[in-house]
């Protein structure tokens, strides 16, 4: 090693090459783009006040197919009529007994009739 050597080592111009501090797996991530996913992703909360046999069909679609949670108000279905009403009344017990999904009344009035729909893997836990 000769003086100058010697003196750039002690005055800290040392050109010798240093380890990193990261690895290559840390150095690899910091240079690709990513993205972090929730483990559970984020529910719709649908309110939807059906008028014909249309409406109920996209209620179904929302709790089977989408896996959303629908507050249904059959206040107006109850208002036109038996037959709607009946019809509604059945596509909820279809969607309890064959997709077990939950439903539970929130209110009923004389202008509202709610109820809550969810599909199976959203549980209601009532408390008091």
């Amino acid at each position: 090693m000769s003086f100058i050597d010697t003196l750039k080592r002690s005055l800290g111009f040392d050109e010798e090459t240093k380890e990193p501090v990261t690895s290559d797996y840390a150095e690899d991530i910091l240079e690709n783009d990513f993205y972090i996913a929730p483990e559970q992703p984020f529910y719709e909360i649908i309110l939807i006040r059906p008028r014909t046999v249309d409406d109920m069909d996209y209620v179904f679609d929302q709790v089977v197919e989408e896996n959303n949670p629908v507050i249904v108000d059959l206040a107006f279905l109850e208002n036109e009529g038996p037959d709607p009403f009946q019809m509604a009344g059945e596509k909820i017990k279809i969607l309890r007994k064959e997709y077990k999904a939950e439903a539970i009344s929130l209110c009923k009035g004389p202008d509202k009739n709610m109820i809550i729909l969810t599909p199976s893997r959203i549980k209601i836990i009532k408390k008091e």
